[in-house]
């Protein structure tokens, strides 16, 4: 059981640091003075293959990391928990649907399904962040620096949508390739 837990442990370590790598390595820059990446198909195998805890704590540090690494330090807190909240819902839902209906097809389904939920968390979060540093930022609290901070961070959804749905392909597209691992099946299989 020790060395279970030492595998899972070291698996989680790789995943959070290929996250990060994923994150940071092919960045497509976005007019809202952000980036398109990779990495958020990683973020969506952490849930799946170390499940929904594991899983959220590997997906939100490696994503942390790369913003930290990457010159966003004031968005690192919030993708820390907005990344970890993808995760941690598309593992759950991978889980439970993979479970639910028991066929090798299924778990597309269910990598999907998981994917298109835990993404929406991903547009909605960095939406709400990013509207409510731009009333901060504004200097004072009032109905129209939130309305300007809403307006402003609308901008950024399509891109994020974009950026989703490049995470839910990688994820499928890597699933059968990491499937070959043993310990990694049976982990995604249990």
């Amino acid at each position: 059981m020790r060395n279970e837990n030492l595998k899972k442990l070291v698996i989680a370590a790789l995943l959070a640091a290929m996250t990060c790598i994923a994150t940071m390595i092919i960045k497509v820059p976005t007019p809202t003075m952000g980036y398109i990446h990779l990495g958020d198909g990683f973020v969506l195998l952490c849930g799946v293959i170390l499940g929904p805890w594991m899983g959220a704590l590997a997906a939100g540090i490696g994503s942390m990391f790369s913003d930290i690494f990457s010159g966003y330090a004031s968005w690192a807190p919030a993708t820390l928990i907005i990344k970890a909240l993808t995760a941690c819902v598309a593992g759950l839902l991978f889980h439970h649907l993979q479970h639910a209906i028991k066929s090798d097809k299924a778990r597309y389904a269910a990598i999907v399904i998981g994917g298109v939920i835990g993404e929406a968390i991903m547009v909605i979060g960095y939406f709400l962040y990013e509207a409510g540093l731009a009333a901060f930022g504004s200097g004072e609290i009032t109905t129209a620096s939130i309305a300007a901070g809403i307006a402003s961070s609308a901008t950024g959804i399509p891109f994020n949508i974009v950026q989703g749905v490049a995470g839910i392909i990688i994820s499928v597209l890597l699933l059968p390739i990491l499937m070959k691992v043993a310990d990694i099946r049976e982990w995604i299989t249990k």
